[in-house]
């Protein structure tokens, strides 16, 4: 096994072999190194992992050559989950930020990632390091990983640690086309849904922005896979520290009473409903909530991701904020998906260019607000299955509207209201 930090990493041959999401293979190699053969998860179930038929190998041609067999399947609690076995390797690579000649090693930031639990799962762990200090000089509470589980510790040399890009260009760089105007609305509205005290866990790619929405004064704490807990907006400028990233790769910035883990503990606080809401993309959401979002069959894919460990608890709200329809113009939003599923019944909302849309057994596909520009016609003709419309449907929802409506809802108004804005 080897984790981040060595020339190319092993991780992504244990996702080929596995073929699990990222939270469930960093669940089995940590109970691999804790001694437990395996374990019961509601990860995955109904899904491919489970029904079996999930690509493992490809031809040269492209074709298949080998897929995933059924999954042990057992109701614990009134909970569907599948069985999964541990992992363990003969040896486990890992990479450190500094060592003590006894071996107790200490990680920097987001670097520490997969690497502690790598560590427990080897019979031998060799670990590289950028410093190896005298026994004793690293404190005793400062040892992320204890010199029992560390065999070998070499010292690197002619480190490579780039600057990591920058993630958000100024405002006078934006380009405002078309589709940066559809995007910054389903961006504003997705940030409304974020409310004061809420963890929340944001989804790469679009959802991934909304943090850049979310009122400077909101407290709220957004938690990301790689590792870190209240992370500030994306980056405007390079970062000079490669070792604090966000899960896409990008320069991150962070805000007081921040704090980094390991990957596995990451996906707990997501396993373990610690987190109120996630914000994800999808390639298709039907519409009783059916969430189709990490592989398109025939084509290769390198891992599955996280959002099935994301979405896996009824008791954490999950948005899926996305454009309506695809590059070629088909409905995302559908009666049912076609692709192959990340999980059941799981989204909540949707927020797209065209609407707001709640989810739910009672009800369906709901949509509650309607994007400007846009009529309910247009909507149904771009929606692959029965819209139903809210009594109270409204215009979209942004900071600017809530706020003008919250004024026309005032008994009592200091203020002017024209079409052209507010004035006292």
């Amino acid at each position: 096994m080897q984790a981040y930090g060595f020339p190319s990493s092993l991780i992504h041959v244990l996702k080929h072999a596995c073929r699990n999401d990222k939270g469930t293979l960093m669940e089995k190699i940590r109970a691999g190194g804790a001694g437990i053969p395996a374990f019961f998860t509601p990860v995955g179930y109904g899904t491919l992992v489970q029904k079996g038929g999930m690509p493992l190998k490809y031809n040269a041609d492209g074709s298949l050559a080998l897929e995933s067999n059924p999954k042990e399947g057992r109701n614990i609690g009134g909970i569907n989950c599948i069985m999964e076995e541990a992992i363990t390797g003969e040896f486990a690579l890992i990479k450190a930020w500094k060592a003590d000649r006894a071996g107790n090693l200490i990680f920097r930031k987001t670097a520490r990632n997969s690497n502690p639990t790598m560590s427990k799962a080897g019979k031998i762990t060799i670990a590289e390091v950028e410093e190896i200090v005298e026994t004793g000089t690293i404190a005793e509470d400062d040892v992320h990983i204890p010199h029992v589980f560390v065999q070998r510790i070499i010292k690197g040399f002619k480190y490579r640690k780039p600057k990591r890009r920058a993630a958000v260009k100024s405002a006078e760089k934006q380009n405002y086309s078309l589709d940066h105007q559809m995007t910054d609305r389903i961006l504003k509205r997705a940030a409304l849904e974020v409310k004061d005290g809420m963890y929340i866990n944001l989804g790469c790619g679009l959802p991934s922005l909304v943090r850049n929405y979310i009122k400077p004064d909101s407290s709220v704490f957004l938690q990301s896979d790689i590792g870190a807990l209240e992370l500030g907006p994306l980056a405007k400028e390079e970062n000079d520290d490669p070792d604090f990233v966000d899960e896409a790769g990008r320069a991150a910035t962070c805000i007081g009473g921040s704090s980094f883990f390991a990957t596995d503990e990451s996906f707990a606080m997501s396993r373990g409903v610690h987190l109120d809401l996630t914000i994800l993309g999808a390639m298709e959401v039907s519409e009783c909530g059916d969430l189709a979002n990490w592989i398109v069959p025939g084509k290769m894919v390198t891992g599955m991701g996280g959002d099935m460990d994301r979405v896996s608890h009824k008791n954490t709200k999950v948005i899926i904020a996305m454009e309506h329809t695809s590059r070629d113009g088909k409905p995302k939003i559908l009666k049912d998906c076609t692709l192959p599923l990340t999980a059941e019944g799981c989204v909540n909302m949707v927020i797209t260019e065209m609407g707001v849309f709640e989810i739910s057994e009672e009800f369906g596909l709901l949509m509650t607000e309607i994007g400007d520009g846009f009529s309910v016609d247009d909507v149904k003709k771009a929606t692959g299955c029965e819209v139903k419309i809210s009594p109270g449907l409204r215009a979209m929802q942004t900071e600017e509207t809530k706020f003008y409506e919250n004024l026309m809802n005032t008994d009592y108004l200091p203020f002017t209201i024209t079409n052209f804005g507010i004035s006292p």
